[in-house]
């Protein structure tokens, strides 16, 4: 933590001698300094009041990358099942012109589900149990039809790279309430990483400490975190204290450094996360019947449900805001539409559904936002011969808990599914709702960044606004 060029002298009476250090330091297994570090006001991460009552405390973020298809999934259209072969009656944005083809109808049957009677495709079987927990927002547009633009805009809050996630948003604004285990935690795909990798899930401008940390399902589950094997634990607790005592002395002759006092907090915190992480990560105690209803138990969705069951054990355990993510953009489906959905939503669908029918009987779903979420939709024309290309202009995202009305479908597109026309939600209208649900104004929720105090919503460009009609 603290390098050679930057210690330059010793505090008074403390002298940097192999004999003083031996004699001050080995048969010392007391707590590390930095502990107190964690305690003090200055801590970024020290739990905070949110500005109103909270309807929830916790996040947990199923992101689909590549743009899942409305028509095909969530919003019903019989008008492109009709017209289907016939040209759109106007003029559409198309992100690949040469490819432009006719009104394409879904393939797939919808029915209808639960108490409310909500409209899903028959790809969805597992959401379709879950119907009458969820809020469906048929009326989402954003502002790219471009991957890495619309991953920021929905992440972020504007196209422009840099700027901080929404997780890191919810850290800056509550803090954290457990010390051993990362606030923001990313599920990654072992396969690698989404597109725009690392950026989906950075702190930006926001100190370091808010931004997500990635975590593997298997294996060793943080990167450079695994004890050495030859260290006893016994010298690891005493390199531990020596180094912390090392940084809280360089500390305190180098007040309100708010980088190093960053860089102390994560240091305490991968020290702690040694014997936290390997916890949570064990599903050796998860019932049979637990595992199969993540799915499990099927190879097809057994990889995805393994995600999203840790997803519950970090939430049950304080942690405030989860993401899974999937490798690359697989719902990106600009051919082999209908065949791509099938074997994405036989991967996904469970384990989703799982994971609501799970934190529900454990009591933690009120406390808990759930959003399932792509990017941006796709077009109800075809792309060559059985695809479909991007669309900002409409797009399904699925809500539960924290607050948000149950059984209730949200706003509506036109006829073919192109375009959101009643009860429109913006990404920076999303933004502001989600965070009005952990409790925060978005317009007080502010960072000085290049002479103004920037936000999330950046009200003042984007007007964004609460959307109330979500929360019940």
């Amino acid at each position: 933590m603290i390098s050679n060029h930057n210690f330059r002298s010793p505090p008074s009476g403390f002298a940097l001698t192999r004999r003083a250090f031996l004699a001050r330091y080995a048969g010392s297994l007391g707590s590390l300094a930095l502990a107190q570090l964690a305690a003090d006001a200055r801590d970024p991460l020290v739990p905070k009041a949110p500005h109103f009552p909270a309807k929830a405390k916790a996040v947990i973020c199923l992101f689909q990358h590549g743009g899942p298809s409305q028509m095909d999934l969530f919003d019903p259209k019989p008008e492109l099942t009709k017209q289907h072969g016939k040209a759109h009656p106007d003029k559409l944005e198309v992100h690949f012109h040469t490819q432009t083809g006719k009104l394409l109808a879904s393939p797939f049957k919808f029915g209808r589900h639960g108490k409310s009677g909500m409209e899903l495709s028959e790809l969805l079987p597992h959401t379709a149990s879950i119907v009458d927990d969820i809020t469906l927002v048929r009326s989402m547009a954003t502002d790219s039809v471009d991957h890495e633009a619309a991953l920021r805009v929905i992440h972020s809050g504007k196209i422009f790279p840099g700027r901080p996630a929404w997780g890191s948003w919810a850290l800056y604004g509550l803090g954290t309430e457990r010390r051993e285990l990362p606030a923001y935690v990313v599920l990654s795909d072992p396969g690698g990483l989404p597109v725009d990798g690392t950026h989906n899930w950075s702190s930006g401008y926001l100190p370091a400490v808010y931004q997500g940390t990635p975590f593997r399902a298997s294996g060793s589950p943080v990167a450079h975190l695994e004890t050495p094997r030859d260290l006893s634990p016994a010298a690891q607790r005493n390199q531990l204290e020596l180094l912390g005592e090392l940084n809280a002395s360089h500390l305190q002759r180098h007040p309100g450094n708010a980088e190093l006092e960053a860089r102390l907090s994560n240091f305490e915190l991968a020290a702690k996360m040694q014997t936290a992480v390997p916890d949570v990560l064990d599903l050796s105690k998860e019932t049979a019947e637990t595992r199969r209803l993540y799915g499990l138990d099927n190879p097809k969705s057994a990889e995805y449900g393994k995600r999203c069951l840790l997803a519950r054990r970090l939430v049950e355990r304080g942690v405030r805001f989860v993401q899974i993510f999937l490798q690359g953009q697989p719902w990106d489906t600009h051919s082999n539409n209908a065949g791509n959905l099938r074997n994405l939503c036989a991967m996904t669908d469970q384990p989703s559904a799982g994971l609501i029918h799970d934190l529900k009987r454990r009591g933690l779903l009120d406390s808990t936002i759930v959003m399932w979420t792509g990017e941006f939709g796709r077009l109800p024309i075809s792309q060559g011969l059985d695809g479909r290309d991007h669309n900002r202009h409409a797009f399904s995202l699925w809500l539960a808990g924290g607050g948000f009305k149950k059984g209730y479908v949200h706003g509506a597109t036109d006829d073919f599914g192109y375009k959101s026309v009643d009860k429109v939600v913006r990404v920076a209208d999303l933004h502001a709702t989600l965070l009005r649900a952990l409790g925060l104004d978005h317009t007080r929720l502010t960072f000085p960044h290049e002479g103004r105090d920037d936000s999330l919503t950046d009200v003042a460009v984007t007007n964004a606004k609460v959307v109330p009609d979500l929360f019940a």
